[in-house]
Formats: structure tokens, C-alpha cells, sequence
């Protein structure tokens, strides 16, 4: 009986010894992925039944709970890491006690929906639609049990941005648990639910839990993939620093007819400013603001070497020329950038009415590269207003300050994400290129940096580790406005990536 036993006991020792040791191929790597896709598209489906703008607490809680059961499920280790607003979630599981571990970063939080934007039901409710004589039409999800076509897309909210790639990840493990095979290190993942809103306590948890976060690197399941749709790998991400500037015109909104030729209307200052601020080429002429930014001869070949041709991005962007900042997409990307991204004044459309507005508001994001610091690029953007004649307030003016300035505006600022950069040639670069490799060939596209934000210095800095984010989500996935949608053929190569990435053995 004894002998029994121990001969059992070793059997199995030398079978986990045997799928711990293995090279899992290629072409093993696809079919495991093809045997549980319609599943896994299923549990993804579920997944973004729920909620979750991070504004809402109960909204987090519910989505914190899901991720926790997931993990638990897959026998990590859970742990609440409590912060001063929306707390985060922190999985792990040991393979070697002694092995190294790679940090995973989730993000579970989506942008705000405005639902009668979405052509369908609820942004919440996910459809599956195939596209024909040009459009999108809706299908019914039994249809993958017939036939699979990864052109067919799921339409929801965070498809892409970011639980499709959380996803991935929570599939690839699912099937390695299902296989018996262990990853080649230990895993530990955090995950973030105010994403969107700039992860304004992710900073203080990172410091506070240093030991517990510890890793050789950092993956970033997050970010689109590049305009070729090939497996992207991205080395690092522009900041992010936005400005609310009023603009203040007459007390209270005027009768044009009554009023007009006689009491300015703001609107044409706020005109005249914001043209103030770039020129007819598209490059911004606020003094300074591209300071520091130098690209090498090298810089500018490993740019020049990703796929792309300017031609078609321009008609697949429709417009008819773009910005003059850089040479080329990649370089212009390179650089810190200004935007509009909302402007408002009075009413429009079925609401409009023939007044002189009282004030405008334009709402200003700035993106930074490590050579522009936020704090920089505010305070030169704030001389630039104040050289244009304006006198700036941080809240409404009063009757003596109206009587006083002909111009008058508020403005509020805000710093998000710090930018980051990480080596091409490094470690993490190389070790990803050859788990990838392994399944996709040559067809890796490595950016040297993505025009979005990622809340990732806290972890570069205070941990010390590289990082690098790992794109899946096809680039016309309408990320962060109506119609967000995934690739099928996306989610699919998805898990694969993640399944290659977890079984590649890091030396």
C-alpha cells in the first residue's frame, strides 16, 4: 500500500516537473486558446454587464468583487489595498518561492457613456455585430457556435479599454490552470479602477505597499494596437495635464438684438486666443512649450523602421493634410502636444436662441513627453493668457474686477499621469519579443512610446522596474466614445500573446 502510494506521490511530482519544464509550441498555444475561445468570449461577454465608471463607488465595488472572485477561482492570493478614495485590488500566486515575479496592471474602469450615442440598446448590454454592405449590423452570440468569424466585433463599453485585455490575461491563466501547466514565474497583478479619472491615489498605495508590489518588470494590459493591427508592444506613454479656462463676458446672457455692437461677446475672444495658440501648420507657439525634446539619428530610425504609410493614415483619418509638428506619425508622437477637447457657450441645434453668451468654457488636455514636465507646461500656458491680456481668477469675478478688466477668465488646472520611456533594447523588450515571436513571427510592431496617458510612473519610480505595455485591441476601436467595440480576431491573438508571454521562461 505504502509503495503504492509513494510510487503515486512520484508520478505526479515528475508529471509537474514535466508540464513545470515544458516548451509549450505554437501551435499548442492556438489550439488551446480555439478549444475555450466561444467560452471565454462568453465570460468576457459577462464581464461587461458591469458598470464601472469610477465616479461611483458601488460601481467599483461590484467590478472589485467580480476581479476577486476571478482570481480566487484561479487559486491567487486577493488582498484590498485601502486608499484615501477608490481602493485597488492586489493578486498573486507564488509558482516558486525562491522564482522572480512580473507585475501585471489591469485597468477595470471605463470612460462615461452617453447612451443615445450607441447604436444599441444599452452600452452595458454587449451585442456582437458583423459588418455588411458597410455597416455594422447586429447578430445574435449563438451565431459562434456555428461558425467563428473574427472580423465580427463585441460592441460595449471597456470592450477595449481595458477588460478585453484584462480578459486575455484572466483566459490565458484559466487555460493554464485547466492544462496543469504553471506559469514560468510568479505572478502578481494589481488592478486599478479609477483609471479614467488619472488613478489620483494609485501614487501613495504604490509607496505605502513597495515590498508587496516588488517585480523584475511591469506588463501594462492596457493601450491600442498600432494602425497595422500587428501584436504591439509599446515602450512608453505622454502624460497628461488638463485646463479649464472661463472665459467671462457680460453678467448674464444678452438679447442680440438689443445688445449686439454694443457688449462684446466672448466667444470672439475666446476665438482670437485659442488661434493664439498654434499656427496655421499646427504647431503650438506658446514660448518654450517644446523645450528639451531632442530626437537622435538613432531615435529617429528605430521610428522610421514601424509600418506605416502617412498616405493611407490620411485617408483613413479623413483629413486632408496633418499637424506639422514632426516629419511622420511616430515622431509627431514624440513630442508634447495641445488640444482642444470641448469648447461651450450658450445653446445650440433645437436649443439655440439669439443671445450674446455670458462666459465660454474650453476645456484643455496637454500631452507630455519626460522632457516637458506638467507643472512646466501649465505655467507656460498660463503666461501665454496672461501675455494675450488676460487677468486670470480661480473663481467667479466680481462686479469691481468686471468694472476693471476687459478680459477676464478663471483658470483650473490639473496634473494626471506622468509620462514615461523605457528602453527599446532593455531586458523586458527582449524578453517579450521572444515570448511573441514565438507565436506571431516577426510581425511585432515595438513603439517607442503611445500618444495616451498610463498612471505608470508610480510603479517605475518607486519599484525601479521597467515597463512596457502589451496592445491587443485593434486600432479602430472607437476607444472612449460611443460604439466602443473588440476585434474578435484581437481577443483571440489577445490570449495567445498572454499565453506565450506567461510560458516564456525569464532568466
Amino acid at each position: 500500500m505504502k509503495k503504492r502510494f509513494f510510487i503515486a506521490i512520484l508520478t505526479s511530482f515528475m508529471v509537474y516537473q514535466e508540464n513545470w519544464s515544458q516548451k509549450v509550441s505554437a501551435e499548442k498555444i492556438e489550439a488551446m486558446t480555439d478549444e475555450v475561445f466561444i467560452e471565454s468570449v462568453s465570460n468576457l461577454r459577462q464581464f461587461l454587464t458591469l458598470p464601472n465608471d469610477g465616479n461611483f463607488p458601488d460601481q467599483i465595488a461590484t467590478n472589485l468583487a467580480w476581479c476577486d472572485s476571478a482570481f480566487s477561482a484561479l487559486n491567487f492570493r486577493t488582498q484590498v489595498i485601502e486608499t484615501e478614495g477608490a481602493p485597488l485590488l492586489f493578486a498573486e500566486k507564488i509558482v516558486r518561492k525562491k522564482g522572480k515575479s512580473v507585475l501585471f496592471y489591469l485597468q477595470i474602469d471605463g470612460q462615461p457613456v452617453d447612451t443615445t450615442k450607441w447604436f444599441q440598446p444599452n452600452p452595458f448590454q454587449p451585442v456582437l455585430k458583423e459588418k455588411k454592405d458597410g455597416k455594422w449590423e447586429i447578430i445574435d452570440f449563438e451565431k459562434l457556435k456555428e461558425n467563428v468569424d473574427f472580423n465580427w466585433r463585441i460592441f460595449a463599453r471597456s470592450s477595449s479599454d481595458s477588460k478585453g485585455p484584462a480578459m486575455s490575461l484572466i483566459s490565458a491563466l484559466q487555460i493554464l490552470q485547466s492544462k496543469k501547466i504553471q506559469p514560468e514565474y510568479n505572478i502578481k497583478v494589481i488592478m486599478d479602477f479609477q483609471e479614467e479619472l488619472g488613478s489620483p491615489h494609485l501614487p501613495k498605495a504604490v509607496a505605502q505597499n513597495r515590498q508587496l508590489l516588488d517585480a523584475e518588470m511591469l506588463f501594462i494590459m492596457d493601450g491600442t494596437r498600432h494602425l497595422s493591427n500587428f501584436p504591439t508592444l509599446t515602450y512608453g506613454a505622454r502624460g497628461i495635464a488638463t485646463v479649464t479656462l472661463r472665459i467671462f463676458g457680460p453678467k448674464y446672457g444678452l438679447h442680440s438684438g438689443q445688445y449686439g455692437n454694443f457688449a462684446p461677446n466672448p466667444v470672439f475672444e475666446a476665438s482670437r486666443l485659442i488661434a493664439s495658440m498654434k499656427d496655421e501648420h499646427g504647431k503650438v507657439t506658446i514660448p518654450g512649450f517644446y523645450d528639451g525634446v531632442q530626437l537622435t539619428e538613432s531615435d529617429k530610425k528605430s521610428l522610421a523602421a514601424i509600418p506605416e504609410n502617412l498616405d493611407s493614415t490620411i485617408v483613413n483619418l479623413g483629413i486632408a493634410a496633418p499637424d506639422e509638428v514632426a516629419p511622420t506619425y511616430q515622431e509627431a508622437l514624440q513630442y508634447p502636444s495641445l488640444n482642444i477637447r470641448g469648447m461651450k457657450s450658450a445653446w445650440v441645434e433645437k436649443e439655440v436662441r439669439t443671445i450674446i453668451p455670458s462666459e465660454v468654457i474650453i476645456e484643455i488636455d496637454m500631452r507630455l513627453v519626460p522632457e516637458t514636465p506638467g507643472e512646466r507646461q501649465v505655467q507656460l500656458l498660463k503666461k501665454h493668457i496672461e501675455n494675450f491680456g488676460y487677468h486670470l481668477l480661480d473663481s467667479l469675478p466680481s462686479n469691481a474686477e468686471r468694472a476693471t478688466y476687459p478680459k477676464l477668465a478663471s483658470f483650473k488646472y490639473r496634473l494626471g499621469s506622468q509620462p514615461f520611456r523605457t528602453d527599446l533594447d532593455s531586458s523586458i523588450g527582449l524578453f517579450l519579443n521572444s515570448a511573441l515571436n514565438k507565436v506571431f513571427g516577426n510581425n511585432i510592431v515595438n513603439m517607442r512610446t503611445t500618444g495616451g496617458s498610463q498612471p505608470m510612473a508610480p510603479f517605475i519610480k518607486t519599484l525601479e522596474i521597467p515597463a512596457v505595455s502589451i496592445r491587443i485591441p485593434n486600432p479602430d476601436n472607437a476607444i472612449h466614445g460611443p460604439n466602443e467595440n473588440l476585434r474578435l480576431g484581437n481577443y483571440r491573438e489577445g490570449i495567445m500573446s498572454c499565453l506565450a508571454i506567461l510560458t516564456e521562461k525569464l532568466e
